[in-house]
């Protein structure tokens, strides 16, 4: 039970030290571990201004962490915008990632396929497996024709 704020922080800096968090994700986990909302927001406000919570740093490292994982931008825009974050504050972050989409795109591609599809069928198969990880229906025909 977190019913002190000497336990949120605890708590709170146990969680940080594994990666980065945004506030909503981190107010959450901590919730589920039983913290009091009051004590709660105080505390989080707190590592904040103390520059040990940064919604700035959490977005750069899911993006590089998702992007050199094969995701595309759009999967990564769809998933940090489930975990309440802004959407300006994501498409800045998607702009100012050090990733060359297209170049992760056709690296994806030639792990997982290797070779153009050569037919209707196999076209379909790995336009579908592209898009679902996020990448725009334009750079996947320009890739596959």
């Amino acid at each position: 039970m977190l019913d002190t704020p000497t336990a949120i922080r605890r708590a709170a800096m146990d969680l940080l030290a594994r990666r980065e968090h945004g506030v909503q994700e981190l107010s959450r986990k901590l919730q589920q571990r039983g913290a009091e909302q009051a004590l709660l927001a105080i505390e989080l406000q707190k590592l904040q201004d103390e520059g040990l919570l940064s919604e700035q740093r959490y977005l750069e490292s899911y993006i590089r962490s998702r992007g050199l994982g094969g995701r595309g931008p759009a999967r990564i825009r769809e998933e940090l915008t489930q975990r309440g974050l802004s959407r300006q504050d994501i498409d800045i972050a998607l702009d100012e990632a050090d990733i060359d989409w297209q170049e992760q795109l056709h690296e994806l591609w030639q792990r997982k396929f290797g070779e153009k599809p050569a037919d209707q069928k196999a076209f379909g198969k790995q336009a579908r497996f592209l898009l679902y990880r996020g990448y725009p229906m334009d750079w996947v025909q320009r890739l596959l024709r």
